[in-house]
């Protein structure tokens, strides 16, 4: 099957090695919760004086960085954001998103 509408932006090239390069290549690997090396810290930098409680550390696919960033915005019943391997919590809820994590199964999950 040809792929066209994928390459629709991508300039004509002469050479016979260069090879297309696929969006599904760029997805990582999630790595299992046991090996993950999540950190949790207070940020205020800005953010106009307010707090946000920081992990970051995650390796893996968008998809499971929302899904974790979800997961804890629901269980501390505030907004936040995840992505580029960060997730924002709104407030001071660092004991808390440790608990969380823990229970989870996040062995190596710690405050700094």
């Amino acid at each position: 099957m040809n792929d066209w509408k994928k390459r629709l932006d991508i300039v004509y090239s002469t050479n016979p090695d260069y090879h297309y390069r696929d969006e599904s290549e760029e997805t990582e690997a999630t790595l299992p919760k046991e090996k993950q090396l999540l950190r949790v810290s207070l940020d205020k930098r800005n953010r106009k004086g307010k707090a946000v409680t920081l992990i970051t550390g995650f390796r893996g696919s968008d998809d499971d960085l929302q899904e974790l960033g979800k997961l804890l915005k629901t269980k501390c019943g505030v907004g936040g954001s995840a992505k580029q391997g960060e997730i924002i919590v709104q407030g001071d809820h660092r004991g808390k998103v440790l608990d969380i994590l823990k229970n989870e199964g996040y062995a190596k999950a710690r405050i700094i």
